[in-house]
């Protein structure tokens, strides 16, 4: 007769805790949280969890490296309601974010090898005559007003201003230094690392400053694919034993 996976053997919190380098607080959060099934109660009220639970916790935290903390929070807890659709969307929000987060980088890429040495005026030059107001290049790039004029501080961008009405003007230089910008954010670049790189190819009119920033673009991408890979293995596992368990 096959052996029950919630009766087969019992853990203490501190066992389970130890198992996966974890604190008995960050199990009893976790409990509380929905990311692990409740655990059973001893005649005296103690916590005592199963195999069970172990491959639950080994599932969440094999989850994290590739969807995060709270997406790796939420397909736990669809799958401890009985809710594996929901788990199944949420998994595939996750791999379609990062095939949109490979694409941002082939379009940063692309960006990159547009970039020439007269793409952006030199020290002293005058910007060209025409440009983009704040309002519409902040629109192209979907983000707020605001966040352009945070990048102009930052040494991002330098728009010019326009003579008669004082609004910022984004002369074409601009324009591809924020959307450059906006690549790289998504990329999860500080403005700190940022800037510099823009300032380099703006000096330097080549490439070579952000060659490593890419490839550690594409490393990051990388991790990320292949944790989806081992947390997905592991959520298999786990959701063939609550199956078994039901």
């Amino acid at each position: 007769m096959r052996q029950n996976p919630q009766t087969a053997g019992r853990l203490r919190p501190v066992d389970l805790a130890r198992r996966h380098g974890l604190s008995t607080q960050a199990i009893r959060n976790y409990e509380a949280a929905g990311i692990l099934p409740a655990a059973g109660r001893t005649p005296h009220g103690y916590r005592m969890y199963a195999p069970l639970h172990a491959l639950a916790l080994t599932a969440f935290l094999a989850l994290v490296p590739g969807h995060g903390h709270g997406s790796a929070a939420s397909i736990m807890r669809a799958v401890n309601r009985d809710d594996p659709e929901e788990a199944f969307r949420i998994v595939d929000e996750s791999h379609a974010q990062l095939l949109e987060d490979r694409r941002t980088l082939e379009a940063v890429e692309r960006a990159l090898r547009d970039l020439g040495p007269d793409t952006a005026p030199g020290p002293g030059e005058a910007s060209s005559p025409g440009g983009m107001f704040v309002g519409p290049l902040a629109g192209k790039l979907g983000i707020g007003p605001a966040t352009l004029r945070k990048w102009e501080r930052a040494g991002l961008v330098t728009p010019r201003r326009d003579p008669r009405t004082g609004y910022r003007v984004y002369a074409e230089a601009d324009v591809r230094d924020a959307g450059l910008a906006h690549q790289l954010r998504r990329g999860g670049y500080r403005l700190d690392q940022i800037a510099p790189l823009i300032a380099q190819v703006r000096a330097a009119g080549g490439l070579e400053p952000l060659a490593a920033a890419l490839r550690d673009w594409h490393d990051r991408l990388a991790v990320r694919g292949r944790a989806m890979l081992a947390g997905a293995a592991e959520l298999d596992a786990y959701l063939r034993h609550v199956h078994e368990a039901t």
